[in-house]
């Protein structure tokens, strides 16, 4: 008789542990609250544009591999390498500098500023990318069922990384280059994990490795979502049922299991295993009223920044991005220090803009281009009230069309603004968390949210805010390490 599975939430995490459950026989159902499968990976269609709602790129596809090889299929998607990775301009430099994952090209690029940074980029990535396989297989890809037996494994990781458990990326990078705007540039990795530099472990420099030397980082023909659709119609053929519009509001236990789980609607779903993708440690709270997950400790653990968001169409065209562009100010600690705790907006602010008619035309009606800004913001925790989120966008636009040259504010023919409160409700995220909880040195491993229930036989997590982390390759070995678990519990699978 086929095992039944329920997944709670159908991002991409979800979505990868049904393409594995199923390829393992499993009877598999997805429940979502809203109305389309995605979660942060998601899309905005309007008046004609297509934006990608959160994630626009990706790095390690091999892990893309190993999923559609596991579920005996092909990668549906196509995959664009991105030449240059990304540029980034500085207020008060219209030049912005372009990062190529080509060293010859790098040096030229930071010329002026930076003697030899081809040496000094190569010197940091061997190390960096040491570390990376000393414990790819030892701490990131695997379970662990304690956390002596985390800490009893780390152990036999090379003593010569102990230095980067204890400095930040800030203090890695800084004793690597000697300019500012390198120091701040090769930094950036840490905001990528919704951190800053002065708060990550200098382990994550590994993340220069990855971007640069192993595998660089990529785009998915037709936009990232397309990756979520293919997905779904694999799933559909399999005869995955999705009940899309169907939020989870009450969990039924009996015997140190999932009973059944409710939905707003009044539907329950039995099943013999329950997976959650939703927030591991916010689940563990709100649903199962866990006291060491109650709102009072969740508050007090470290969290990601949040997302400011905001989805641009242009009349017109702009001339001077790439696919990936950062705008930075001149206040980097400053700004870095103030970010988490402020209960106020950024006056100067950074932020990403994602233009993705640099690979995809079709994005936009003709003669038009569509922009995502994307801002790191406080969570609800530290600024609860976001009523003033259109001056923070009119901020972010003025500061936009000064550093460009350009009168946004005239070109624009659509505009969709999502603070952090909005993506707190639309996706549960906590307290408005991007990518869940940060990924201090207390947090990760075993110290984070486990892919386990501690006391319900049947309950499994997956996707960022559990083992390993954040970012799609991170989810999506994190499907991996969840199967493993249901493998290993349910043995006839």
């Amino acid at each position: 008789m086929k095992k039944k599975a329920v997944i709670i939430g159908a991002g991409y995490g979800g979505l990868a542990t049904a393409l594995r459950l199923s390829t393992l026989g499993c009877e598999v159902e997805i429940i979502e609250k809203n109305e389309r499968a995605g979660g942060r990976m998601n899309i905005i269609e309007a008046d004609g544009f297509r934006f990608d709602l959160g994630p626009s790129f990706m790095s390690m596809t091999y892990e893309l591999e190993e999923l559609f090889k596991f579920a005996n299929e092909k990668i549906p998607v196509k995959l664009l390498e991105l030449n240059p990775l990304y540029q980034v301009f500085f207020e008060g430099n219209k030049k912005p500098f372009r990062i190529f994952k080509d060293l010859s090209k790098l040096k030229e690029e930071f010329s002026e500023i930076e003697p030899d940074i081809d040496i000094k980029t190569e010197k940091l990535l061997k190390k960096a990318g040491q570390f990376f396989h000393d414990v790819e297989y030892k701490i990131v890809k695997r379970n662990f069922e304690n956390k002596i037996e985390y800490l009893l494994e780390l152990t036999k990781v090379p003593k010569k990384y102990i230095p980067a458990l204890i400095k930040n990326v800030w203090n890695e990078i800084s004793n690597t280059f000697d300019s500012y705007e390198a120091r701040v540039i090769f930094s950036l990795v840490a905001f990528f994990l919704g951190s800053t530099p002065f708060k990550t472990p200098a382990i994550y420099t590994l993340l220069n490795y990855t971007e640069m030397r192993h595998n660089g980082y990529w785009a998915i023909e037709g936009g990232m979502y397309k990756l979520v659709e293919e997905t779904v119609k694999i799933l559909e053929k399999r005869n995955v049922k999705f009940h899309y519009n169907s939020e989870i509001i009450r969990v039924q236990t009996k015997n140190d299991k999932i009973e059944y789980v409710e939905d707003s609607n009044g539907k329950k779903y039995y099943s013999d295993i329950f997976i959650s993708n939703h927030d591991a440690a916010d689940f563990r709270g709100r649903f199962l009223n866990r006291k060491k997950f109650s709102e009072q400790k969740l508050d007090k653990m470290q969290w990601t920044l949040a997302p400011f968001t905001m989805y641009l169409g242009i009349k017109g065209r702009i001339n001077n991005l790439e696919l990936h562009n950062y705008f930075l100010g001149n206040n980097f600690r400053g700004y870095a220090d103030k970010i988490f705790v402020s209960s106020i907006a950024p006056q100067k602010p950074y932020y990403y803009v994602n233009a993705i008619a640099r690979i995809d035309p079709f994005a936009a009606p003709a003669g038009c281009e569509n922009i995502f800004i994307l801002m790191p913001a406080p969570t609800l925790i530290y600024k609860p009230d976001y009523s003033d989120k259109e001056i923070i966008a009119k901020n972010l636009i003025e500061d936009l069309s000064k550093r460009l040259d350009l009168d946004l504010e005239n070109k624009i023919i659509y505009k969709k603004i999502l603070a952090p409160d909005d993506w707190a409700k639309k996706l549960n995220l906590y307290k408005g968390s991007g990518l869940g909880l940060s990924h201090g040195i207390f947090q990760v491993g075993a110290f984070r949210p486990s892919n386990k229930d501690e006391k319900l036989k049947n309950l499994y997590y997956v996707g960022a805010s559990t083992t390993p982390g954040t970012g799609i390759p991170m989810v999506i070995i994190s499907s991996r390490l969840t199967t493993e678990r249901i493998i290993k519990d349910e043995k006839h699978l």
